[in-house]
C-alpha cells in the first residue's frame, strides 16, 4: 500500500512545497501508526509524501520521492532491522534516516546506527517529540530515543583515547545540537568543535557522527 501526494525534493516554492518545510516518507506495517504518524505529521508542519508497509515499497517510494526524511520501522516484511537501513542509505544517501520502532534490545538499535540511520525514537514517545526528531535529523543532526539509550549502554572498559572535550562534543552531539549551538555551550569556535569531532570519528572508527555516537552510547563513554 502507498499514499503519495506531489511527488519532490524538499524546500522551494517551485517543486511544490514552502520554503522551509520538511518533505518524509514513513513506512511500518501497521495501518494504525501509518495513518496516525502521517495525520500528526501533516498537521505539524511536516510535508508526508508517501507511505508504505513493506520493505520493498518503503524503497521504491524513498527513492521515488527523495524526501528529507524517511521515518522507517524496522520490523517489516522484506527487511528487518539494519539492513533496510542500509538499503534506503544506498537508494537514498542524501535522505536523513529516522528509525521509529519498538524494538528496544541492543543489538538491533545499535546495528540500525552502524548502519547509516541518523536517529532511533521508540513508538512510545509522544507525537511531538517524533516532529522535534524530524526536525533534528532534517537539520543535519543526530537524535537518540532518551529512553532508548539505555538500551545501548554496557558496561565494561573501552579505552580510545578520547579527551574529555572530545566526550563532552559526543554528549551534546546525542543530545541532537549542531556544531553551532555546541560551540555556544563550550565557549569554542565551530570549528573546533567539527576537528574535535573528527578525532573522536577516527579514534571510535566511525565514518559518521552518527556512528560515532552510537558506538560512544555503547561503550558507556557517553549517557
Amino acid at each position: 500500500m502507498a499514499r503519495t501526494t506531489e511527488s519532490g525534493q524538499v524546500g522551494t516554492a517551485a517543486e511544490g512545497h514552502p520554503v522551509g518545510t520538511i518533505t518524509v516518507t514513513v513506512a511500518d506495517d501497521h495501518p494504525a501508526v501509518l495513518d496516525a504518524v502521517s495525520r500528526f505529521l501533516d498537521q505539524n508542519g511536516v510535508d508526508v509524501l508517501g507511505i508504505a508497509d513493506d520493505g520493498e515499497e518503503a524503497l521504491r517510494e524513498l527513492e521515488r520521492l527523495r524526501p528529507a526524511v524517511a521515518i522507517l520501522d524496522l520490523r517489516m516484511p522484506g527487511f528487518t532491522g539494519g539492513e533496510i537501513i542500509r538499503r534506503a542509505r544506498a537508494v537514498a544517501p542524501d535522505t536523513a534516516l529516522l528509525v521509529y520502532t519498538g524494538l528496544v534490545d541492543q543489538e538491533t538499535i545499535v546495528d540500525a546506527l552502524a548502519a547509516g540511520a541518523d536517529g532511533v525514537i521508540e513508538k512510545d514517545a509522544s507525537m511531538l517529540e517524533l516532529v522535534r526528531a524530524v526536525r533534528l535529523v532534517a537539520a543535519g543532526r543526530s537524535y537518540v530515543d532518551a529512553s532508548l539509550a539505555a538500551s545501548v549502554l554496557q558496561g565494561g572498559s573501552f579505552s580510545v583515547g578520547l579527551t574529555t572535550r572530545e566526550l563532552e562534543v559526543l554528549r551534546l552531539l546525542a543530545d541532537g545540537n549542531s556544531n553551532e549551538s555546541i560551540a555556544r555551550e563550550l565557549h569554542i569556535a565551530p570549528d573546533t568543535v567539527r576537528a574535535h569531532v573528527r578525532k573522536a570519528m577516527a579514534k571510535l572508527s566511525a565514518s559518521t557522527r552518527t556512528q560515532a555516537v552510537a558506538t560512544a552510547l555503547r561503550k558507556s563513554l557517553i549517557s
